[in-house]
């Protein structure tokens, strides 16, 4: 007798249902929602009338047009430069330091729980601590700069441009570092350790295995936490919304903060608001687009060409062949 096979795939399906409606009604719906608005003349807190523009790109002409939404754009793009680079930095130092056969760290997942903590943290409370840390004219900041005589008195850091941006910038890169090391870490326990032993008898050091070992097997993790961080620095809101609300003078100014303050702070500009958001969409899909394109396996793809034009002489010569033998 023949076996009935059993299909699993079914229950896969099943399981997937919850997911795909709560995808349809909590995120498809408000997506397609906000992509229609942005055409449209809604504006106002109860108003359900909607009109489709004459000009259907208005809002968005709009947007280039204000001041407000361009300097959000470059401080949203500078606030997350500013964070990312030496987040990254830290974090593949602090993995070297970590995976390395020779120190053999004692105590690695206190000092892990500890650089990851940060990121456990709810925003606000961490809006609150710097609030402190940096207060006006008492703080612990000040009193330490007064301390070590680097300081005659008081500094109001918040409402100095530069000053604000970096400590907005360094909540969000201290912050996040622990997690992005975590995610290396285990990206390194991923290659085959064989490589690092051969690596060990050939005389290599340290430095060398980390170059020529480690980096080049990290891409594919370096491609994805590029691409996770700058989707996440551009729609940076919490901090510079919760911290100093988009001051001074605009200058901690991101475009989420932007946005929330067209919907809802006062304006009600929905149509505006959405515009925005479309913008930002495009943006950040162009970007994750180039980055892929350049951080590609070039060498994957030429493999995967010559395969591929392998398999055409193959067949060439196989209708060649048949064409003797007819």
């Amino acid at each position: 007798m023949k076996r009935k096979s059993i299909s699993y795939a079914k229950y896969g399906y099943i399981f997937s249902i919850p997911f795909v409606l709560a995808f349809l009604i909590f995120s498809l719906y408000p997506i397609i929602y906000t992509a229609v608005i942005g055409f449209t003349d809604l504006k106002g807190l109860g108003n359900t009338e909607i009109h489709f523009l004459s000009d259907p790109f208005l809002n968005f002409k709009n947007l280039f047009k204000n001041p407000s939404f361009i300097q959000s754009l470059s401080n949203t793009a500078l606030l997350w430069i500013v964070n990312f680079i030496p987040q990254i930095l830290l974090a593949l130092l602090l993995t070297a330091w970590f995976t390395s056969n020779r120190l053999k760290i004692k105590g690695q997942g206190i000092f892990k729980v500890l650089f990851y903590m940060p990121n456990i943290i709810t925003a606000a409370t961490i809006a609150i601590l710097f609030n402190s840390l940096f207060g006006y004219p008492m703080g612990p900041v000040n009193d330490l700069l007064k301390m070590l005589g680097l300081s005659k008195g008081p500094v109001n850091f918040t409402i100095q441009k530069n000053t604000a941006r970096g400590i907005v910038s360094f909540i969000q890169f201290w912050m996040w570092y622990g997690y992005t090391m975590l995610i290396f870490i285990s990206g390194v326990l991923g290659i085959n350790p064989e490589i690092f032993e051969a690596a060990d008898i050939d005389g290599a050091s340290e430095t060398q295995k980390f170059f020529y070992i480690t980096l080049p097997n990290l891409k594919t993790i370096m491609l994805y936490m590029l691409v996770t961080s700058m989707i996440g620095g551009l729609q940076m809101f919490d901090i510079p919304k919760l911290f100093l609300l988009g001051g001074p003078d605009n200058a901690t100014l991101t475009t989420s903060v932007f946005i929330y303050n067209q919907a809802f702070s006062g304006s009600y500009l929905y149509n505006r608001a959405a515009a925005a958001s479309m913008i930002m969409f495009v943006i950040i899909a162009i970007l994750s687009g180039v980055i892929f394109y350049v951080m590609r396996d070039k060498d994957a793809i030429k493999l995967k060409k010559d395969m591929r034009s392998q398999q055409r002489l193959i067949r060439k010569a196989e209708k060649a062949a048949r064409e003797v033998a007819k």
